[in-house]
Parts: C-alpha cells; structure tokens; sequence
C-alpha cells in the first residue's frame, strides 16, 4: 500500500507559454520522461491514477494509465497552489491501495514535510523532487506513512 507521489515531466517553458498556465504541455523531453514512468510505475499493484488538473500533470500520467488500462481521474486538491488542509487528508484516505498522484513541484515539499513531522526520516539531501520523478511512500493501514524511497525522473531522450 503505498502513494505513488510523481512530480510532472517537464513542461514547455512558463515564460514564454501565452495561454492559461493549466493548459501549459509537456515538452518532448517531458513526453519522453512520461514514457520512461510507465516500466517504473507498471511494477506496482495500481488501483488508481490520480492528477492534478493541470494539463502537464495529466500527460505525465496518461502513458502508465494507458498500459495499465485504467483512467486519470483529475483531482482539484493536487493542483498547483494547494495547501496542506488541501492534501494531507488526501493522503490519510489513500490508505489501502497503491495510488499514482501526480502534481506539482510545489505540492510535493509539503507531502515531505508532513511525513517527516510524523516521523519519517528524510535528511534534507533526500528531499528531492526533480520533474519526472517520483516518492513511494509506503503506509501502515491508518494511511501514516511508515517509509520514504526516492526514485529518479527516467532519462529522457
């Protein structure tokens, strides 16, 4: 039972994008980084994908539901901008299964925060959270979070 926390592949640049920030896509690095996700993700025993609704995230997610014959299911909560009172219920109710989140570089320090707070050890160096990569964490059937491991954004062409 774990949470799949990915952090978005990398996206076309927010300067010099012209329409709504939601609607900003994936690059072809970041394209190819969602396709290197879907062996890395595929190994573990999904029950949902989630994201963000921003278009960035979906994409990011959308080759692993894809293989796995499921549906990106778009929550609000995980958008950018969102706060813990946001999140961390989110995280206690994902309890039981294996979920796929992806969101933001933004959301992801506060799921961190949270876990170390409640007794995870991540030393500062582990906090990391590069575009395309992903946190498991691992949890005890109340949804706590008893284990954080890391895993790099797959190389991208």
């Amino acid at each position: 039972m774990a949470v799949l926390l990915v952090r978005h592949a990398r996206a076309g640049s927010r300067k010099y994008w012209k329409g709504n920030d939601i609607e900003r896509p994936l690059s072809k690095k970041g394209l190819h980084q969602a396709e290197g996700l879907v062996d890395m993700l595929a190994r573990y025993p999904i029950k949902r994908i989630v994201s963000s609704p921003y278009v960035r995230c979906v994409q990011t997610v959308e080759p692993a539901a894809e293989k796995l014959k499921m549906k990106v299911e778009v929550l609000p909560e995980l958008a950018e901008g969102a706060g813990p009172d946001e999140i961390l219920p989110l995280l206690r109710r994902a309890a039981g299964s294996t979920i796929v989140w992806c969101t933001h570089g933004d959301i992801v320090p506060i799921v961190l925060d949270a876990i170390a707070e409640d007794g995870v050890k991540l030393k500062k160096a582990d906090r990391r959270y590069a575009k395309g990569s992903f946190w498991e964490l691992e949890q005890d059937k109340k949804g706590r979070v008893t284990k954080a491991t890391y895993f790099p954004a797959p190389e991208a062409d």
